[in-house]
């Protein structure tokens, strides 16, 4: 098994430069990707498409594919681009594949912990890439390891994969729903067989995945709608929860394979983590956010002379805010989008600049009073740099608006969601908050808001960052690093 890339070592803080520099985002796990692709390199197509879903994961990406003899793969710490080149992606031959770029919640930065997982099983190679977080992995860990099964990291993927190598049922359809009855949590998984690439998705639908038609002939699932369209898929439909999907010479077939809870995507898609040009329950995310930013002006209009977004994820919210309130939309920061593709950590000097090395404010802010608008705010640790950047570059006032609720509660279902006790929300009142990070005033969209703009799409969503009412039960000992070796 070729590893990969290891010119990374030494970066197991990568993407988070510095504990100064770790910005204010919550993370999304994963991207995933699985391609059926006759007379075509499933490996090449697989790389395009997890470069679409880079913003879903940068710790590391990996690629396995099937010719029908043989399986081989290839994975290492890195962005996408970073981890591959011509000479390992020429060795991944195939027409099958599937593709994985991570970002952990469950397994710390480490190679072992890299996806996907693949292993020789009874019924030939099995490959796995998930996005997601299964909340009953200790008990899951512990039933494995009781039966004698090893475990090499401490990644909940590696759990499924071996529960899927050895579950009941004499073939791999058989065998993915067996699993699926014992999981609880959340998986969008794609998985390798050596005739076969499958798609799961989990009874709740907690983490996107759709399915688009490649070139007539072939088949693709992924993550989101974008990567569909990097590659010249044409997207067909979303996976249901609880379905299983099989892409294979016979085509697409698709069952049942636990029954559907109440549907429960998690609402942060339509907030942060998409991409804004991806389609979810058939609306565009960049469209729910503009209505977002709209009806956050409603809720906490103020007198300013311009709107800023914090670049990127928030500019949707920001025109919003500003095409309904009336006061003009402009550039104030200007963000450094190469920061994060080094693995030179800075030095102390370089460190004390902290949230400088990523954003630079324009000298149009001077004598005016913007209204920033940002997606969310988490532990709160850059927020009051911003607005010092603002004020250095000659604001006047500073009105932060906040386009989702105070986010009071953690994510166990596959979001790297800060602990309790470091969500600053969770610690502090909205005055309190606005006078921490130094703001003029400070205004969150309302619940009621939020679900009103996002509707119930396909059923409903999972709102529990905000609520604290989880869609599944939640294991005591769920934790990123819980089964970490120290």
């Amino acid at each position: 098994m070729d590893i990969g890339n290891l010119k990374s070592i030494g970066s197991s803080n990568f993407q988070r430069l510095t504990s100064n520099i770790q910005f204010d985002k919550p993370h999304e796990e994963c991207g995933v990707v699985g391609i059926y692709a006759p007379g075509a390199e499933a490996a090449r197509l697989a790389f395009f498409a997890l470069y679409a879903l880079q913003h879903r994961g940068q710790e590391s990406a990996g690629i396995a594919t099937s010719n029908g003899r043989v399986a081989p793969i290839h994975k290492g710490l890195g962005l996408v681009s970073q981890v591959f080149n011509e000479d390992n992606l020429h060795l991944l031959q195939g027409h099958l594949g599937i593709g994985h770029t991570r970002y952990s919640t469950t397994g710390a930065v480490k190679l072992p912990n890299a996806q996907p997982y693949l292993i020789e099983t009874a019924l030939g190679p099995l490959g796995v890439a998930h996005n997601g977080n299964l909340t009953n992995t200790p008990a899951l860990r512990r039933d494995l390891l009781q039966y004698g099964v090893g475990l090499s990291s401490s990644s909940d993927s590696e759990v499924i994969t071996q529960m899927l190598a050895g579950a009941a049922g004499r073939t791999w359809d058989e065998r993915i729903a067996a699993f699926m009855q014992k999981a609880i949590g959340a998986y969008s998984l794609t998985i390798l067989t050596r005739d076969a690439v499958y798609a799961v998705r989990d009874p709740w639908g907690l983490r996107p995945l759709c399915i688009g038609a490649l070139n007539g002939t072939g088949l693709v699932v992924a993550s989101e709608s974008c990567a569909l369209g990097t590659i010249g898929a044409t997207f067909l439909r979303e996976v249901r929860p609880g379905e299983i999907v099989r892409l294979d010479e016979a085509g697409l077939a698709s069952w049942q394979g636990r029954a559907a809870e109440t549907s429960s995507l998690c609402i942060f898609e339509y907030i942060y983590f998409a991409r804004p040009d991806s389609v979810l329950e058939g609306r565009s995310v960049h469209w729910v956010r503009r209505k977002l930013g709209a009806r956050l002006s409603r809720e906490h209009p103020v007198q300013a002379d311009m709107v800023i977004g914090v670049p990127d994820s928030a500019t949707a919210h920001a025109i919003g805010y500003a095409n309904e309130s009336g006061i003009p939309f402009g550039e104030g920061l200007i963000k450094n989008r190469y920061i994060g593709r080094t693995f030179i950590q800075p030095d102390d000097r370089l460190r004390r600049l902290g949230v400088k090395l990523k954003f630079n404010p324009l000298p149009d802010l001077r004598g005016k009073r913007i209204v920033l608008v940002d997606d969310s705010i988490v532990r709160g640790n850059t927020s009051g740099p911003i607005v010092a950047l603002l004020r250095q570059a000659g604001a006047t006032q500073v009105h932060i608006r906040i386009g989702s609720p105070p986010i009071r509660h953690p994510c166990f279902m596959g979001v790297d969601m800060a602990a309790r006790a470091e969500l600053i929300a969770a610690q502090m009142s909205v005055d309190e908050i606005a006078n921490h990070i130094g703001v003029d005033s400070l205004g969150y969209l309302s619940l009621e808001g939020l679900t009103e703009v996002v509707g119930p799409g396909n059923g409903g969503h999972c709102r529990a960052c905000f609520t604290g009412e989880y869609p599944v039960p939640i294991a005591n000992d769920v934790g990123k690093q819980a089964f970490e070796q120290r």
